[in-house]
Formats: C-alpha cells, structure tokens, sequence
C-alpha cells in the first residue's frame, strides 16, 4: 500500500513538473508569437528593427554616446516638484549621481555654461554683446559664428514654442554636469508610493484619458466597463502616438532596470546583471494578463519615432557650419563623422513612420491639437522634477528630452529643409542640451531593444 501510495505521489510531482516546464515553455512561445509582425498605426515589422538595429545601429550608437560631448550632460536635479508637495529624495545608495568636477568637463563644453560654446563662441574676442545674447535666447552649442550680427540675430530668436519639453536653464547655480558613463541608468530599488505617483499622474492626466477609463492591470478597475484598448482605438491618429509614446517610454525604462539589477553584493562590491525573473514579472504575457508584449511592441513603435527623428534634422548636422565643440579638434571631428555616418544609416531604412499621417485635418483643428500634444508632452516633462531617486531622476529628464527633441525635429520639417549652408538660422535651432538627450535618449531605446534579444535568449535557456 505505502510502495503503489509512493509511486502514485512520485507521478503526481512528475505531472506538477511537467506542467511547469509546459508553462514556462508556454509563456516563451507566447512571448516571442506575440512580439512579432508589423506594428500598428505603421508599415514596420518587428523583425526588421531587429536587424537594423543590432547590425547597423547599435555598435555605431554606443561608441557615440563614449564621446566627450555626448557623454557629458548638465542638468539640474534639484528642482521642486511644480506639482505636489516634496516627499524626500531616496536615501538609497544606489539613487546617488555623482556629478562631474568641472576640472573633468571639456574645456569647449565648460565654456558653455552660459550658452556660449560654439567653438567660435569661445574664442572670439568680437562678440562683446555676448551677455545680450545670452538674455535673449538660446545660443546654439553647435554653430561656428560667422560674424557678430548674425551672432546677436540668432541669438535673438526664441523658439519657446517649439520646444516640447521644460528645459533645466543650464546658468543655474544648481545645475551640474553629470557624467553619463560614470552614472549608468540601473536598478536603484526606488520603488513604492512615490515612484507611483509619477506614472500615475503621467498616465491619468496627461495621456487624454477620461477617468472612467481605466489602464490595463489597475486594481481598482471594476469588472465592467468600457474598455481600455476599445477606447484606445477609437481616439484619433495623433492621441493614440502620444500614449504609445509613454507606453514606449516606460517599457524601455523598465527593462532597462531588469537588464542591469544588482544581482548580489559581496563585501561591497556589486554584480550587477540580468535579471530574467524581474523581467518575467514585468513582461510576461501570462503574469501581466498579455499587457507585457503590447508595452514592448510600444518601445519598437517609440524608437521608430526616434529613427525617424534623426534621419529628418541630418540636413542641420550636415552643414560645414556644424561642429561638435568640445576643444579637441581631432576628436571633434572623429565625432561629427561618427554621427553622420548613422545618419546615412538612419535615412537607408526602408520602413519610417509617415509623420505627415498627423495633424493633416483642418488647419485650425490641427494647429489646436498640436498645440495641446506639445503641452502635454511638457507637462511630462516637467513632472520629471517630482521623481525622489536622483539617479532615476537624471535618466527620465534626459530621456523625455530627447523624446521631446525629436518631436520637434519631426514637426520642424519646413524650417530644417530651409536652413543656410553657411550662416546661422532663426528659424530651427538645437542646443547642446537637446543634442546631448536626443542622442543618447535613442541610445537607450537601442540598448533596450538589443537587451531584449537578450532576454529572448535566457528564457530559452531555462526550458
């Protein structure tokens, strides 16, 4: 009896285990069948961003972003929060930005604290009315000058309302340059009610979403109601992009976390690394009711944007007038050939999102319209500034301004065709700041979609 009671229990945990193995086999296959195919609200299938970007993109992308002038961005992480009361920075070690000592910054870079570091901006003793321009507006950080006038011209140009995004003001006592190399975006285990609140508030209030509508895995959703992805739908072209846009964001910043997570601490040293079972909870279609694979799908459609972005505002790079100014002449230049080079490779991709499909109604309607995704998208960023982790902190403002950026860049296209060759212009500017973000903003997006592969190739392993 107890010999047939134990073989019984023996096939009983051999069916429980093979069930399991069904299950993680089952939650691989569903993961990678879900991930595949053309996006929606574009002609671009998954499996072609793949490629382009781990054979074009990616190697191309990471040496970039080792630059000194791209590695090198100035923010300011103490600004309040605009929009509800400060509840304390995160005491995590891990939280921690250690900024960089101005005798490590460029000198071509440093000079440009008070938006003067155009290498002509630098070195000219003409430019006596410098201080007038700096008042005026935004100097870009990429320009050799040709003369004072078109100098003190340019400079005079504001071009607040195209920006899509609250820019730190670089001439701020509280702003410092922070090394990006040397402060990776990882795993911090900010977490909890505070970390909450951010996205939340991104979500509920800034995503046109009614408040009867709730997202997908909300606990307080009642079980009927309309539902989210119907109402999705049944926005407009442009209110739908702006969510994937968020969507695509998150995702990315999430499995940035799970790709770098502090695995273990031994007498103080870190090993930081992959992390299949946080990836699991946060993307696996069984365990997040099939929202994971459509947050992924969001990240591809949101570095489509980001490719699209940087294949329209090559013509503002391309010009002889365009250097990237750090001081070291033959890095600069090394630099600038670096960038055009995925530049080409930007504009050789065969699937870019059409841009022009948005505010293509009425004049009217679509000015109001794009005027209220802009004000959003600000708003967005300006709720960076609520984030408690500093590190985290850092990431997001950098990331939503190169987001930001490369929305202006797409709905830029009339004044970035018209641009001089050899002479500053009034009418589409960048600053080294938004430089610096969209660059290393799409550096993410590409580091994400090549950890994913990763994380592809670790679940197989663990059939």
């Amino acid at each position: 009896m107890s010999s047939s009671g134990g073989a019984v229990r023996s096939a009983a945990a051999r069916a429980r285990l093979a069930t399991r193995l069904l299950a993680v086999l089952s939650c691989v296959l569903t993961a990678e069948a879900q991930l595949t195919g053309v996006l929606d609200d574009c002609l671009c299938d998954i499996e072609s961003i793949d490629d382009f970007n781990t054979f074009k993109i990616f190697p191309k992308i990471q040496k970039l972003q080792e630059r000194d002038y791209f590695r090198y961005y100035k923010v300011n992480l103490k600004r309040p929060c605009p929009f509800w009361a400060d509840d304390g920075h995160c005491s995590i070690k891990d939280c921690h930005v250690e900024p960089c000592p101005e005798s490590k910054v460029p000198v071509g870079i440093k000079a440009g604290s008070s938006n003067k570091y155009s290498k002509a901006a630098n070195n000219s003793e003409e430019l006596e009315d410098c201080e007038q321009a700096n008042k005026l507006g935004a100097v870009n950080s990429t320009l050799s000058n040709q003369s004072k006038e078109a100098f003190i011209d340019w400079a005079r140009y504001d071009d607040s309302q195209d920006h899509f995004c609250e820019l730190d003001d670089e001439r701020s006592p509280d702003a410092q340059y922070v090394d990006l190399l040397l402060n990776p975006e990882r795993y911090t285990g900010y977490k909890g009610p505070s970390a909450w609140r951010v996205w939340n508030s991104i979500y509920e209030e800034n995503c046109f979403k009614p408040r009867s509508v709730y997202r997908p895995l909300n606990p307080l959703a009642p079980s009927r109601g309309e539902s989210f992805y119907t109402w999705l739908e049944g926005l407009c072209l442009e209110k739908r992009v702006f969510y994937k846009l968020i969507s695509g964001l998150h995702a990315s910043i999430n499995l940035h976390l799970c790709a770098n997570y502090l695995l273990e601490e031994t007498w103080g040293k870190p090993r930081w690394g992959p992390n299949v079972k946080e990836f699991t909870r946060r993307f696996d279609p069984i365990e997040t009711k099939g929202e994971g694979p459509r947050r992924l799908k969001n990240l591809y459609f949101l570095y489509l944007i980001e490719l699209r972005a940087l294949s329209k505002v090559a013509p503002y790079f391309e010009r002889s007038v365009v250097d990237l100014y750090t001081g070291n002449g033959h890095e600069d230049a090394e630099s600038k050939a670096l960038l055009l080079d995925i530049f080409r490779d930007t504009k050789s991709f065969r699937m870019h999102f059409d841009e022009k499909s948005m505010f293509a109604g009425d004049k009217k309607g679509a000015k109001s319209l794009k005027e209220e995704f802009r004000l959003h998208f600000k708003n967005i960023s300006r709720i960076m500034d609520c984030v408690g982790c500093d590190k985290c902190r850092l990431w997001g403002k950098l990331q939503t301004q190169g987001l930001g950026t490369a929305l202006k860049i797409l709905f830029s296209e009339k004044e970035i065709q018209s641009l001089p060759e050899n002479s500053p212009s009034k009418g589409f500017q960048l600053t080294r700041q938004e430089i610096v973000a969209l660059v290393n903003a799409f550096g993410r997006l590409s580091t994400s979609i090549k950890e994913l592969q990763n994380f592809k190739v670790l679940l197989q392993q663990t059939r």
